[in-house]
């Protein structure tokens, strides 16, 4: 715990958990739409399965500026603990739950409290490393979510073998449980309060809080990084809530089966790619300012052949093979979102940025679930995962373009 060498990597790896955590509850929902159907019978619809899922999105998304604003003015220690709690309350309350209405409540509440971990998260990680090393223990904590985006899917073989309820109050239980052991071990970056909440009212946390999205907003790279990371979440989102029907449709299995296989399949090429994008954009910035500009940008060509496999494809070897592609290439664009907004943002208003990135980024997730459920229903999921593959390109074309570095590291607003 004293040692300053090993204890920047020891909250990397809490963290990983929470990032675990964090993508499983949300998840594993996308899978259980067979089991839970019987009981609450508003499911049969893909359409309103999109809604449920989608609520969650837009929520979230409102509140990530917010929870950016808080994460860079109060103690990102308790910030994550609260977070991580209330969340898995959620989680063990949806098993309780017997009403379509219910369940889109809590899927609500279940947005707000999730927001408010990954802006902390990320910029607490900033903080312990350094640009040597920032790539790649944020690197390792995404694989944190990959990992739990794929134990995300056996929530339909859980849910199939005893029952969809026991699922989420078995997983809102452990995440309780675990944010005891972050109290006791998890501490925040000395200085970091101090120098953010000191003589401090209120009043002038606001004022700060408003310059901050003025000064954000007012920069032309942070509006390119805004495009660059949102338009990718059409496809991403999509991958996340409906790759497991587009399996079970595609190659006619029963989801208990395609779920696993899906999400599996993702989070094990993604995170191949996350340590590929991690360890190449470190050794890339070392040598040009645009390094980790380039390891994104090859991350997301290879997510264009990918969602045409996915679409089109009717093949086992066609759908695992665009899976595999798009997952590695999404892992090294992912893991390089942070890294490049350090190269434009100061410490000082890197969470309100990451927040504000979510905004733009989760709610073009909602709008994709919500569509994509309407295409479940009318026969067009294929094609239009296709699609998406033109909004990646264009945020290639702006990224190359657009985003010309200064700094390894911004350290301070000029």
């Amino acid at each position: 715990m004293k040692n300053k060498k090993l204890y920047p990597w020891l909250v990397v790896c809490m963290l990983w958990f929470v990032a675990l955590l964090n993508y499983l509850d949300r998840q594993m929902l996308s899978t259980m739409k067979p089991s839970m159907m019987i009981d609450i019978a508003e499911l049969v619809s893909a359409t309103n399965f999109g809604r449920l899922m989608a609520v969650f999105l837009w929520v979230y998304a409102l509140m990530s500026p917010i929870s950016g604003i808080i994460a860079d003015r109060l103690n990102r220690k308790w910030l994550i603990v609260c977070s991580l709690f209330v969340w898995s309350a959620v989680t063990l309350l949806m098993g309780y739950a017997t009403t379509f209405n219910q369940l889109y409540a809590l899927r609500a509440i279940m947005g707000i409290s999730e927001a408010f971990y990954i802006p902390a998260g990320l910029a607490l990680i900033a903080d312990y490393h350094d640009g040597k090393t920032r790539s790649l223990a944020i690197g390792i904590h995404t694989t944190g979510i990959y990992l739990g985006q794929a134990l995300g899917g056996f929530g339909a073989t859980i849910a199939s073998n005893f029952s969809w309820q026991l699922t989420f109050l078995s997983f809102g239980l452990l995440g309780m449980a675990y944010s005891l052991v972050l109290i006791l071990f998890l501490k925040e970056k000395k200085g970091y309060v101090q120098e953010k909440l000191h003589g401090n009212s209120i009043l002038k946390e606001f004022k700060t809080s408003f310059k901050g999205l003025g000064m954000l907003l007012g920069n032309i790279s942070f509006w390119v990084i805004l495009f660059y990371f949102s338009a990718p979440s059409l496809p991403g989102w999509a991958t996340k809530n409906w790759l497991p029907t587009l399996f079970a449709d595609t190659l006619h299995l029963d989801m208990a089966e395609a779920g696993p296989m899906s999400t599996i399949t993702i989070a094990m090429s993604s995170f191949v790619g996350v340590l590929i994008g991690g360890v190449l954009s470190d050794r890339w910035v070392l040598k040009t300012l645009k390094g980790r500009i380039y390891t994104g940008v090859i991350g997301l060509a290879l997510t264009i052949p990918a969602l045409v496999m996915l679409g089109y494809g009717q093949s086992f070897a066609m759908i695992l093979g665009g899976a595999v592609f798009f997952g590695v290439g999404f892992g090294m664009f992912d893991v390089n979102n942070m890294p490049i907004l350090c190269q434009f943002v100061s410490p000082r208003y890197r969470a309100t940025g990451y927040g504000l990135m979510n905004l733009v980024g989760i709610a073009s997730g909602a709008f994709i679930t919500n569509l994509l459920g309407k295409s479940i229903d009318s026969g067009n999921l294929g094609r239009d995962f296709a699609v998406l593959g033109i909004v990646v390109l264009v945020a290639i074309v702006l990224q190359l373009t657009m985003l010309r570095p200064k700094y390894v590291n911004k350290t301070v607003e000029e």
